[in-house]
């Protein structure tokens, strides 16, 4: 298809490119690696593989260009960025990703300046829904973001909350498996009930 009319797939492939954008920032310089760290991450990389992948039905005078060589190069630097955090390598995970955000963010760049191209174009003839878009965007990101980190929250309490219950039970066990056998039977006898092996009086 040429790139003359915006269509479905331009217009979900720039979205897609968007929303790797604006993850990319929380995902490289938030220093805590918890759970809002993987969802999110999981958001990134489906976002990038489609952005990747939808890339090659988007040609420009019906040849591709270099910038489909760098999609499919970006495939393969998140690919193993996913294997390298499967595999707790947190150094490679890192530099794949990094340099994946890169990529995309140097195409990006190109699509922008270059004059001629679809997002020039939306520019120069109605740029309120360039920037109507874009906001939405980042504004889905930061939903997205503030969610999770709401949820943490609550899930971190009531994780702790039963941690402690959990700590308090083992406690009790202990300290019953420690009490005498004799203090046991004394206590049993005071109660009216017979000590464990005896014969009841």
């Amino acid at each position: 298809m040429t790139m003359e009319h915006w269509n479905a797939l331009l217009v979900s492939h720039v979205v897609a490119a968007l929303f790797v954008l604006a993850i990319g920032p929380v995902q490289i310089f938030r220093r805590r690696r918890d759970r809002i760290h993987r969802t999110m991450g999981c958001l990134w990389v489906a976002a990038m593989y489609y952005v990747c992948v939808i890339s090659f039905w988007i040609v420009s005078e019906g040849h591709f260009t270099w910038l489909h060589g760098l999609s499919a190069f970006t495939i393969v630097t998140v690919t193993l960025g996913l294997v390298s955090a499967i595999r707790r390598n947190i150094p490679s995970h890192r530099g794949n990703m990094v340099g994946s955000y890169v990529g995309i963010a140097v195409a990006f760049v190109f699509a922008v300046a270059v004059p001629g191209r679809a997002i020039p174009q939306l520019l120069a003839e109605d740029p309120a829904t360039a920037f109507y878009v874009a906001g939405l965007v980042v504004l889905s990101v930061v939903v997205v973001f503030v969610s999770l980190m709401r949820g943490g929250r609550t899930g971190g309490s009531g994780s702790v909350s039963a941690a402690a219950v959990l700590a308090a039970q083992r406690g009790a066990r202990r300290v019953d498996s420690t009490v005498p056998a004799g203090r046991a039977g004394l206590a049993e006898k005071r109660a009216g009930q017979p000590a464990t092996g005896r014969p009841a009086s």
